[in-house]
């Protein structure tokens, strides 16, 4: 992701959370799995590059769900307990509506691993929650600067995007989410709804 094409975006979603209320985030927002799958470091089969090859293949949803929930499972995997227990209460804390506390210990989370891009991701879910359209964006660019196949960030930028009246770039957006997972759940249904909005319909 373009840092530029992000950058552009901040003075619209300023302005287009100024004026919107806190909401939930919605269930097209892609998120992890509650269970996921024990993911071994050393097997190349567990390896993400294998992974998002084998994505980018599967013959139908169940195995593309399945392999979805690996990939989801290296993302969240922290390898550090003081990690593991902050993201814990993280969650804890977002259960319960405490946003403020959420995005404290998030940022702490960020401050002792900042390439931990689940942290990011998860910072840049409550920000979208909260309408704060500008760090959320923010959030998104780590993520992906981090991780550009994350599916999960792609299909955020694409809801803001939309939200902040960016169909043309939203529709971009969500095809490179498609182009990294073809059977990501409800977004094809967004592209054909913004390539008719965008590119008309075919004659």
């Amino acid at each position: 992701m373009r840092i530029r094409f992000l950058a552009s975006l901040f003075a619209a979603a300023l302005v287009a959370a100024a004026t919107a209320p806190a909401a939930a985030a919605p269930s097209d927002w892609v998120t992890p799995p509650k269970k996921l799958p024990h993911v071994q470091s050393g097997n190349p089969k567990h390896n993400l590059d294998f992974l998002f090859g084998a994505l980018k293949v599967a013959p139908d949803d169940v195995t593309a769900k399945a392999i979805e929930e690996r990939i989801w499972a290296n993302w969240v995997a922290t390898r550090s307990d003081t990690t593991t227990i902050l993201m814990s209460r993280a969650r804890t804390a977002l259960e319960q509506h405490d946003i403020d506390l959420t995005i404290k210990l998030l940022d702490a989370v960020i401050k002792i691993k900042p390439n931990y891009i689940e942290a990011w991701n998860e910072l840049a879910t409550v920000y979208y929650m909260k309408k704060d359209y500008g760090h959320a964006l923010a959030d998104i660019r780590e993520v992906l600067r981090r991780e550009p196949r994350h599916f999960g960030a792609l299909s955020g930028l694409g809801m803001i995007l939309q939200d902040i009246g960016d169909d043309k770039q939203a529709l971009e957006v969500y095809r490179r989410a498609l182009a990294v997972y073809p059977r990501l759940q409800r977004i094809p249904e967004l592209v054909k709804e913004l390539q008719d909005k965008v590119e008309g319909r075919d004659i």
